[in-house]
């Protein structure tokens, strides 16, 4: 059953004054709830290198798709890309909404990406920038909670009432679910797992501190130390892969390599796994989640890297064997996950 509401806040839906604007598509289409509960929506998902786009339907089922190169630079060139996108797709559709997952703190209003760590966004107003390009009602929300959401209303955790959600990409994000509302926090800038302190002066990180999880457990992270790595005699099947060249070694290529075998690879994939099992059993001390769900690129390990996730949170959980312990799942939406959820949460 799709809960309620989607925010543990009041949602912000006030028409946008589009007058004298141009008619790209169809014409601005003001924000109407009837209409967008049974339209066709648009889901965007920012990430650090693509941006991928769906038209999804009610029930979550995506209807077309499209991604483009992210040219993360330039706030404008984002902006760009994104609007590029939903034209593209709305030549083909009718849209009567658009929900973007961003990547970076976003506002309560669902509006101003306050700070994006790995995207040249300060305080931009991503929906007007958006709406001012589409001539269609968007909302804005973070992209992990993008995720989340559509994991909760359609995916692996549609049977639970309280829910984690980790994303392992570029960076790593996070979504909670709380009593059946997407938890936002006091300025909408909740979950934002990936900087989570996990080793006091460690690496640097894009958002400014040092030691960040997601310096340790992305797919950045995975590729980086794969590649410091891969002159040891221990990766030379994977080298090999590579063409002799550490720089060609990337995400895919190590996960193709772990999924037919090749120990270097397991255990790369493995590290990632660990640092966030232990970081899960942190977070599941403050918000005793019933579920948690894995998604984004590096989740595509499967079991490869869900089993080194258990066990780490399994060792390190507080109160082990005394409590109640949460499915830790893979994220049944894929890399849709993202899109589904902004699809569904333009509709809220």
């Amino acid at each position: 059953m799709i809960p309620p509401s989607p925010t543990t806040g009041t949602p912000v839906d006030t028409p946008i004054d589009s007058s004298g604007a141009a008619r790209p598509v169809a014409g601005f289409l003001p924000r109407d709830p009837a209409v967008l509960a049974t339209g066709l929506t648009c889901g965007i998902d920012v990430g650090g290198t693509k941006i991928a786009g769906a038209v999804v339907d009610p029930e979550g089922h995506v209807v077309d798709e499209h991604r483009v190169v992210s040219p993360a630079d330039s706030a404008d060139a984002v902006e760009d890309a994104i609007a590029g996108l939903i034209l593209e797709l709305a030549g083909r559709h009718e849209l009567v909404g658009v929900g973007i997952g961003a990547a970076g703190y976003v506002d309560a209003a669902r509006s101003t990406v306050m700070f994006a760590p790995n995207i040249a966004w300060r305080d931009e107003d991503l929906r007007s920038e958006v709406e001012a390009r589409v001539h269609l009602p968007v909302v804005v929300e973070n992209d992990a909670n993008a995720a989340a959401w559509g994991e909760f209303v359609f995916g692996a955790a549609s049977e639970a009432h309280d829910m984690l959600m980790v994303t392992i990409g570029t960076g790593v994000g996070g979504g909670i679910v709380s009593n059946g509302a997407l938890f936002r926090g006091g300025f909408g800038a909740a979950a934002e797992i990936g900087h989570l302190r996990v080793v006091p002066g460690g690496r640097i990180c894009g958002c400014g501190n040092h030691g960040c999880l997601e310096q340790y457990a992305s797919g950045t992270a995975l590729v980086r130390e794969t590649r410091a790595l891969a002159v040891t005699p221990a990766a030379a099947d994977l080298l090999e892969r590579a063409g002799g060249d550490p720089a060609r070694i990337d995400g895919p290529m190590i996960t193709a390599a772990a999924a037919e075998g090749d120990a270097f690879a397991v255990a790369q994939v493995a590290e990632v796994g660990t640092w966030l099992g232990e970081a899960i059993a942190s977070l599941a001390a403050v918000l005793d989640p019933g579920s948690v769900v894995v998604g984004g690129g590096v989740s595509e390990a499967g079991e490869l890297l869900l089993e080194p996730v258990r066990d780490a949170f399994t060792q390190q959980l507080a109160g082990r064997g005394h409590r109640p312990v949460p499915t830790i799942v893979a994220a049944s939406l894929g890399n849709r996950a993202g899109v589904i959820g902004a699809a569904d949460l333009a509709r809220r």
